[in-house]
């Protein structure tokens, strides 16, 4: 499960630039972030929290 996280981030907003450059929808992505940046922070937490580290790791 390592490294899933940011593999579907960058799938997911690979998807959205496309939607975007295709017309498919509009969405003005300045004022997006400015108004939801906080969840990127609380995304990579959880990430962070959920991705086992060396710690969890048997010998």
């Amino acid at each position: 499960m390592r490294g899933h996280f940011a593999a579907i981030s960058l799938i997911l907003i690979g998807v959205v630039a496309l939607g975007i450059n295709l017309d498919l929808f509009e969405l003005d992505i300045v004022r997006l972030a400015r108004t939801w940046w906080p969840l990127v922070l609380i995304a990579l937490g959880v990430g962070l929290f959920l991705t086992p580290g060396e710690r969890n790791r048997p010998d």
